[in-house]
């Protein structure tokens, strides 16, 4: 039996809003959604090219408050290539919400409050 990560699942409150951030932040972009067919609800998966993972946005019609992220500890990381590049775009984005020059990483928040970790590509 093997597994294989195929994607990680986040809600969001407003879809429009967070398929906007995830592509100008990391440049993901839609590959596949299903919708209800009443409306209430859609699924984007968006990814990256290339790459196999990909992150799920459920948006529900009916949810106008806020998600409960708990201490908000769960996170998805990004590999980038050029980290001080990144850094500074995100900086100049203002989605930069801490940072660990200890460990070499970075996180942004979306517009939810989740956390993307970000790292540099390491050999």
């Amino acid at each position: 039996m093997k597994f294989e990560m195929y994607h990680s699942c986040i809600t969001v409150l407003d879809l429009e809003k967070s398929l906007d951030f995830y592509e100008r932040a990391l440049g993901l972009k839609p590959v596949r959604t299903i919708e209800a067919q009443d409306g209430s609800s859609k699924i984007v998966f968006l990814a990256t090219e290339g790459n196999p993972c990909q992150l799920e946005l459920t948006w529900m019609r009916d949810r106008k408050e806020p998600y409960d992220l708990g201490d908000n500890e769960i996170h998805v990381g990004f590999r980038v290539d050029d980290y001080d590049a990144a850094l500074a775009y995100h900086k100049e984005m203002g989605c930069v919400c801490f940072e660990n020059p200890n460990f070499g990483v970075y996180f942004i928040e979306d517009p939810d409050g989740y956390w993307m970790e970000v790292v540099p590509t390491r050999e």
